[in-house]
């Protein structure tokens, strides 16, 4: 008998690895690779999930797999409904599965994918030089002047770790919690006056005058510095390949479209 096809789930397998059995469900297993798969788009795996999201899941996909089963049972598969719904469903995986192999098919060369790296080189490939930051948000400059000087006080091996703290303790800002971590920013990300202040201090140092912006003012303290340029070929070659291909595959979409005999109505 042919599986029930609900919706696009297919949510019990037949082939699983007993240490991965989470519950059975009427004799059907249920398995952490059947969930993991659910997961793939959200980028976590069962074993990651918090507790309470774990049985959650674990309790939806039971439920599914019961509703599942009764549905099979009653004889669904039968009706004009079911068949009706089946073939437009096999229809859609026909044509997921014959672009799939059109695409896998489709070649691009070195050559292609280097030329198309230098006609784009600027458009897509430049990458603008980046500074990873903290900072110290207070309302007033005479705050930020307090908190500069403590920090000139501390000794430079434990300048970061102070300066999380007063972060932590000091700072009004949402970033406040994290130690004051902006993680990695442009130029064109932040305020004209703080990227200025920031670009302008090396790895390891503090801004020796409080900064300035709408939101108040700032302590900034410079983690790391990349200097901008273009990405390599090598670390884009995948993705471009990838993009050549995809274009091969509309220009065959397209040939397709011009040859048939295609009618619209009013």
């Amino acid at each position: 008998m042919k599986k029930l096809v609900l919706g696009s789930l297919v949510l019990v397998s037949s082939v699983f690895a007993s240490s991965d059995v989470l519950a059975s469900v009427n004799g059907e297993k249920v398995t952490k690779a059947q969930i993991n798969q659910l997961l793939k788009a959200k980028r976590i795996t069962y074993d990651k999930l918090p507790a309470q999201y774990k049985q959650k899941i674990l309790d939806d996909i039971i439920t599914q797999a019961l509703l599942i089963q009764k549905a099979e049972k009653s004889g669904i598969e039968n009706t004009k409904e079911f068949k009706k719904e089946l073939a437009k469903v096999k229809r859609q995986l026909a044509l997921r599965v014959f672009l799939k192999q059109k695409l896998a098919y489709i070649s691009v060369s070195l050559k292609e994918a280097k030329v198309f790296y230098n006609k784009n080189k600027d458009l897509m490939f430049k990458q603008a030089a980046e500074v990873k930051a903290r900072h110290i948000l207070v309302k007033t400059k005479a705050e930020a002047q307090n908190i500069i000087s403590e920090l000139r006080e501390t000794p430079k091996n434990k300048l970061e770790a102070k300066f999380i703290e007063l972060a932590k303790t000091k700072s009004v800002g949402p970033s406040g919690k994290m130690g004051g971590e902006l993680g990695w920013f442009s130029k064109a990300k932040m305020i004209p006056s703080f990227s200025e202040a920031a670009f302008k201090l090396n790895i390891g140092d503090i801004t020796l005058k409080p900064v300035k912006t709408r939101f108040g003012w700032h302590v900034i303290y410079v983690e790391d510095k990349k200097a901008g340029g273009y990405a390599s070929f090598e670390k884009v070659k995948a993705m471009i390949i990838q993009q050549l291909k995809i274009k091969k595959l509309k220009k065959y979409v397209n040939s397709i479209k011009d040859k048939a005999n295609i009618k619209y109505y009013n």
